[in-house]
């Protein structure tokens, strides 16, 4: 997957869950771009393959979706996980299960409101390991899960819009 590929699914992240579902629920959006570098607890891998990850979290029933692809790997995909908690370069234990049966792996879960707090923290990561790491036992790939962040241009145009609705309305 080249960085155009890993920008675009950046940007229809934004635009596809970055929405609310209710008056009462948020979509929270989330990213991760995984790489070697970021594997063995932050020593890295040498490894070429790379991946990306969108997912969304409801912040009332907890439920967590996502849609994890990798391409490049040295290995053969042996199993995948979200681990926490950890920041970058820390190791933690599994929290959710990835398929890795299939690339894309989409898959959801139910979190515990601990596991929710966790993953908006930025303190879990996504490891994907393969037959080829059995040597460091870290994963071929990894990579920080991020909340992602609504621009500042959204909240600027959205006052703007707002502010003409107002001077349309005194007049």
């Amino acid at each position: 997957m080249n960085k155009s590929g890993i920008l675009g699914m950046f940007y229809a992240c934004l635009l596809t869950f970055g929405i609310s579902t209710s008056a009462n629920a948020t979509l929270v959006s989330l990213i991760s771009i995984i790489d070697g570098s970021q594997a063995n607890a932050g020593a890295g891998t040498r490894s070429l393959g790379t991946g990306a990850a969108t997912m969304t979290l409801d912040d009332v029933t907890n439920e967590f979706n996502w849609n994890v692809q990798w391409s490049g790997l040295e290995g053969t995909v042996e199993v995948a996980h979200f681990h926490g908690p950890a920041g970058p370069g820390v190791n933690a234990g599994v929290q959710v299960r990835i398929d890795e049966t299939s690339n894309p792996s989409i898959g959801n879960a139910t979190l515990t409101d601990e596991q929710e707090t966790d993953l908006l923290a930025g303190l879990w990561y996504i490891n994907i390991h393969s037959d080829r790491d059995t040597i460091t036992l870290g994963g071929e790939i990894r990579g920080q899960v991020n909340v992602v962040p609504i621009p500042g241009a959204v909240w600027l145009l959205g006052s703007g819009l707002l502010g003409l609705i107002g001077v349309s309305r005194r007049k």
